[in-house]
């Protein structure tokens, strides 16, 4: 039986309305032995906490994604009309819930028209929260390295950069100050050779495996909705890489994934 710890999902996500128990029920017999179900605002948050609540196997990150900057129908600009700060303080009982194991999704993102300063700042007040909880982060960066690093050199967070996609010099010193490296389907495609170059070097101590369900499925399912079993497919595909069978892959990744995040 393979151990799949996955240690970034949106489960609350429309795309499993129709059939959103059913696959969290499928999961275990599977083998996922994890997941870690983040939130990307306080929309959201409420859902993932239940789903939290009800499946012992998912775990809870709260946080405000930098894209709910931007987004008309996130409650970030349609309930607190982009005052970030009113609506992370409106947030903030809900980390005393003890089924919240990470501040998350956090982070920059310079891929799409959003306010920049305003992203900074709301990923720098995240993670003094973080530090102020003792809490990990789930760390979203999205062509926006330089601003990213800049910040967890100066915090220096536990947690994991999702879906890194950095080179194997700046994996070097991130794992070096205690961060560790999410690797998801995208590892898989053709063309993801500086991924491979960045397991190839660091430790494999500080590599954890996730899904961004329902997104990025791996191949050779990329395209259909992901769900964490596919977690099968990537490990299986850095076993070739890493010389190791997929199930001695699994449970290292989900052992440095409970080193993170517990449980």
């Amino acid at each position: 039986m393979p151990e799949i710890y996955d240690t970034h999902a949106h489960y609350s996500s429309r795309q499993f309305d129709a059939d959103r128990d059913e696959v969290m029920r499928a999961l275990p017999e599977a083998g996922v032995a994890g997941v870690l179900e983040c939130a990307t605002h306080s929309g959201d948050a409420p859902s993932v906490l239940a789903l939290a609540r009800k499946y012992p196997f998912v775990h809870a990150a709260l946080g405000i994604h930098p894209e709910s900057l931007g987004e008309d129908d996130a409650p970030t600009v349609a309930r607190y009309g982009g005052d970030w700060r009113a609506e992370l303080a409106a947030m903030r009982e809900l980390y005393d819930d003890p089924q919240v194991v990470a501040v998350g999704e956090i982070g920059l993102d310079h891929h799409w028209p959003l306010p920049a300063q305003e992203q900074y700042d709301l990923f720098e007040a995240q993670l003094k929260l973080a530090a102020e909880l003792n809490l990990p982060v789930s760390v979203h960066d999205r062509e926006a390295h330089a601003e990213t690093y800049e910040l967890l050199k100066k915090y220096r967070p536990r947690g994991v950069l999702h879906c890194y996609s950095g080179s194997p010099e700046d994996a070097a010193w991130l794992t070096a100050q205690g961060m560790h490296l999410g690797f998801g389907g995208a590892v898989t495609y053709k063309g993801a050779k500086r991924a491979a170059r960045v397991l190839a070097a660091i430790d494999r101590s500080a590599v954890v495996l996730e899904t961004d369900c329902p997104y990025m499925a791996p191949e050779p399912v990329r395209g259909r909705r992901n769900d964490s079993r596919n977690i099968a497919h990537v490990a299986a595909f850095i076993g070739t890489l890493w010389e190791m069978d997929a199930l001695e892959v699994l449970r290292l990744t989900a052992a440095n994934a409970r080193a993170v995040f517990g449980n």
